[in-house]
């Protein structure tokens, strides 16, 4: 048991509140017949209780695996924003008395077709002279909403694709999620220590176990698993708490009673989440807790606009506090209200598309070039989609000795207009396209801004804009084609607006900034 789990559960029955708190929330009782109690005057809820809530009838598809197309990249697990695709290694050995153990009755034909034979996870280990083992992938149905991310994410291996939800195959997915959850955790041998997605394959860095309200796809809810998974996995389970300010990661990770965390977490206001996490740093400093990592969660709005400030107010304190920033371009939680992250020209409300003005007429606030500013504050630009350059991001900023900011493109699939599958595919659009560039500055790399801002990453970093293998220049208006946000601003043979060229315009000076400062100009 976890020093969360444990101090919960002698704050809170965990059992009790299982049973008949979640109990009647499942079964439509709680209006009628819940007390009120301590803990939901207080607002507490154990750890993890999101791991009982069942979202098997929600989506019409799940995702299906074609095993002999698998190679065990693991894109699937790492980009699911809701926990609901697993995966273990099972050794050749206990895989094959496993098989012989299955039986058809039980959904055993089908569990076996679960597993994949890779070069990854069976050759490469065989090699070296290892038992190879058995790429096991399965999907939780209680968990999966059907966004499809994960069919976008696994891309030209084409081992996935999502069928149609029926009684037989709930079943037998059932039936395989419940030997997973049975089966021993994945062996340190078959697990790389710098590659995020092999740490998903240990059961102790699934930190955010789902059951989470957030939308189909959600971006915000994919970069929380990662930097969780990415923490955890160098630091142990229980070492880091979070506090949060309001906005869709509040309202998704805390709708009563499902609980998706299973580390010490907070919500504060909607402006003052830096300012709580102070507090809360210099008492545990107090208590000899130094080494625990403390992260704050918020949204453009909660740390661009309203709360930007108490972020910069902690940042000069030099305090060992780190900041995700999840970063919509708009007030996801509100209803889509344009925020200082969102693009100039981006139709959203309070910047509408209309007669008089052509969406917002502003320019985009950069937060990561104001962070740079503030002495001695690591500071990254990251996506999801690109995993790497976000795990190394996370891992040097639970390093770095003080204040650091990550700042994560996040899509928001209804207040973009996006499909629910493709926070991938617009994330690295994104970058690729100069509307969102990576960067990491880290001041342990040398005492000028050039030695310190790192652009890796970006394609083409010398050049204005990126230009594929067929020659098609990828340029902003190029990323504002595929999402509705941007739509008005074509006409009806495609054309774009004078306002969208301006954007496409302020997206290139700020990219020129950015390889300025970098000494690439």
């Amino acid at each position: 048991m976890s020093a969360i789990e444990t101090f919960a559960a002698n704050f809170i029955d965990r059992e009790d509140f299982e049973r008949e708190i979640v109990g009647a929330y499942q079964d439509g009782s709680a209006e009628q017949n819940l007390p009120a109690d301590r803990a939901t005057a207080r607002s507490w809820m154990p750890p993890g209780t999101g791991a009982a809530r069942d979202f098997s009838t929600i989506a019409p598809d799940l995702p299906q695996l074609d095993a002999e197309k698998c190679v065990g990249c693991m894109d699937c697990v790492t980009q699911c924003p809701d926990t609901a695709i697993l995966a273990k290694v099972v050794p050749a050995t206990e895989h094959e008395a496993l098989i012989g153990k299955l039986k058809p009755a039980e959904h055993g034909d089908y569990i076996a077709a679960q597993f994949a034979k890779t070069t990854k996870y069976f050759d490469v280990p065989a090699r070296k002279g290892k038992e190879g083992g058995m790429f096991f992938l399965i999907t939780d149905p209680s968990k999966c909403k059907g966004c499809g991310e994960c069919v976008t994410a696994c891309g030209d291996h084409d081992a996935l694709k999502m069928i149609p939800k029926t009684d037989a195959n709930l079943a037998q997915y059932r039936a395989a999620t419940s030997l997973f959850r049975e089966l021993p955790d994945t062996a340190r041998d078959y697990i790389q220590d710098k590659v995020l997605g092999d740490m998903m394959l240990k059961n102790a860095t699934h930190l955010y176990c789902g059951g989470a309200s957030s939308c189909m796809g959600c971006g915000e809810a994919t970069a929380i698993r990662m930097l969780l998974t990415g923490t955890s996995y160098a630091y142990g389970a229980d070492s880091m708490g979070i506090v949060a300010a309001t906005g869709c990661n509040t309202v998704f990770g805390s709708t009563y009673p499902y609980n998706p965390y299973r580390v010490p977490w907070t919500n504060s206001l909607f402006e003052n989440a830096p300012a709580v996490a102070m507090g809360v740093r210099a008492m545990w400093d107090r208590r000899g807790m130094k080494e625990k990592r403390l992260w704050v969660l918020g949204g453009d709005g909660a740390m661009l606009d309203i709360g930007f400030q108490a972020l910069s107010r902690m940042l000069m304190s030099g305090m060992d506090i780190k900041v995700l920033v999840l970063d919509t371009q708009v007030y996801s939680n509100t209803g889509g209200q344009a925020s200082t992250s969102s693009f100039l020209s981006q139709d959203a409300k309070m910047s509408a598309y209309g007669k008089s003005l052509q969406g917002k007429t502003e320019r985009r606030k950069e937060l990561a070039p104001i962070a740079m500013m503030h002495p001695d504050v690591y500071v990254a630009q990251t996506t999801c989609a690109h995993v790497n350059h976000f795990y190394r991001a996370i891992a040097a900023a639970n390093e770095y000795p003080g204040p650091a900011v990550v700042v994560v493109y996040t899509p928001c699939q209804p207040e973009h207009g996006i499909g629910d599958d493709a926070s991938v595919r617009q994330s690295k659009l994104a970058v690729d396209s100069r509307a969102f560039p990576l960067l990491t500055c880290d001041p342990r790399a040398g005492e000028a801004l050039k030695e310190r801002l790192n652009l890796q990453g970006n394609p083409a970093r010398k050049d204005d804009w990126h230009v594929t293998p067929k020659g098609e220049t990828v340029n902003f208006v190029t990323f504002a084609r595929t999402e509705g946000r941007f739509a008005k601003h074509f006409d009806k043979d495609g054309n774009p607006s004078a306002a969208l060229l301006r954007a496409q315009e302020d997206r290139l000076k700020n990219w020129r900034l950015l390889q300025e400062l970098a000494g690439l100009r």
